[in-house]
């Protein structure tokens, strides 16, 4: 069992930035993908970017350049670095964790972008 535990979600004004946190607990291993996905209302989840162990990071288009994943394993923490924020990043932002059996999922922590 893993427990994901995002922190650092808020209100901004487009251009912004904030720094989005995830520390992971229990049966954690290094090498399994970490990552973040959001939602905005009416939408799909969909994949923002993860990264593994090995500092291979995976983003998705919309976020390329602006956003920044990054890894502390000793801390089983990830981490999102937003910046340059959009109207259109509004959202709720999911931790995401997963095994070779199950996917693990984290609160959500609300992410808005409002002048």
């Amino acid at each position: 069992q893993v427990h994901l535990v995002e922190s650092g979600g808020g209100l901004v004004q487009p251009g912004g930035s904030l720094r989005l946190s995830c520390a992971a607990s229990g049966s954690v291993n290094s090498i399994n993908a970490m990552g973040w996905y959001r939602q905005a209302p009416g939408k799909q989840r969909e994949l923002v970017a993860s990264i593994t162990t090995i500092y291979t990071i995976n983003e998705s288009d919309s976020v390329r350049g602006r956003f920044t994943i990054s890894r502390d394993n000793a801390k089983n923490t990830v981490y999102l670095q937003m910046n340059s924020l959009k109207p259109e990043d509004t959202a709720v932002y999911y931790c995401h964790y997963a095994d070779s059996l199950y996917d693990y999922w984290g609160q959500g922590t609300q992410v808005t972008v409002s002048s």
